[in-house]
């Protein structure tokens, strides 16, 4: 009864968190305003289960961001951890700093670093950074399409014995859709293609459809799908992953 317990409870956070990172949206964290200055919001979560064994479960995400005239800075973080059983059942962390320049009124010059870990997929520790173009297709005020195609460096340590290291050059490219039917409601779909440069048929793709509702100037609620199909994950990962998610968020 313990063992399945733990299980259960195990792949539940697994379903809502493991794809996060892996490929992270950063479409759904840009704050749309026409405002110049500080923005972001903040978030935290801990849950204590006790039932044949103790179950501990911490969740913590911030994003700020800042916004001039013609520059855009991004800095996200996150840390999810579960523990049951005397056992780490999971770890997952990630730092995601990005930088937009706006060249023109339809051109920007993107570039971003990442460092993570996730051990639900066998990640010891993964070292992005990238660079590239992202160009405004549409921009009304309903209605904005951009496309992007980044060029990243990659070093990711797998959390096998013996440690695999990888270091390989990636393309990140990735086409997104945002709605503002009204005032309160924003649709975002953004798909991702990641293949390796010396090898397209290494690659992962990731699409992230999400729906937010304003209830007020500072909360909201959002409804979140995740599609991951990684074609050479690490260790014995699953190459698939998808989820549905629910909550709340505050924005100041």
């Amino acid at each position: 009864m313990r063992a399945f317990h733990l299980a259960s409870t195990f792949i539940l956070v697994i379903l809502a968190h493991a794809l996060k990172a892996q490929v992270v949206n950063i479409e759904t964290v840009r704050m749309q305003s026409d405002t110049t200055g500080w923005m972001g919001s903040a978030g935290a979560g801990f849950s204590l289960d006790k039932n044949t064994t103790q179950i501990y479960n911490l969740t913590m995400e911030a994003h700020l961001q800042y916004k001039t005239k013609k520059d855009l800075w991004l800095l996200l973080g996150d840390n999810i951890f579960l523990k049951g059983g005397g056992e780490k059942l999971i770890s997952n962390n990630f730092i995601h700093l990005r930088y937009n320049r706006k060249l023109n009124s339809w051109l920007r010059l993107e570039a971003f670093t990442q460092v993570q870990s996730n051990l639900v997929t066998q990640i010891k520790s993964r070292f992005l950074t990238g660079i590239g173009p992202r160009v405004k297709l549409i921009g009304s005020k309903k209605l904005k399409v951009y496309v992007a195609s980044l060029v990243m460096y990659e070093n990711e340590k797998e959390s096998t014995k013996p440690i695999i290291t990888h270091n390989d050059v990636r393309s990140s490219s990735y086409l997104s859709i945002t709605y503002l039917p009204t005032s309160t409601v924003e649709l975002t779909s953004t798909l991702f293609f990641q293949p390796l440069l010396k090898n397209i048929y290494d690659n992962r793709v990731f699409n992230q459809t999400s729906c937010r509702v304003r209830a007020s100037k500072h909360f909201g609620m959002y409804m979140k799908w995740n599609y991951l199909h990684d074609r050479r994950p690490a260790g014995t990962a699953p190459k698939t992953t998808y989820n549905l998610s629910t909550g709340f968020d505050f924005q100041f």
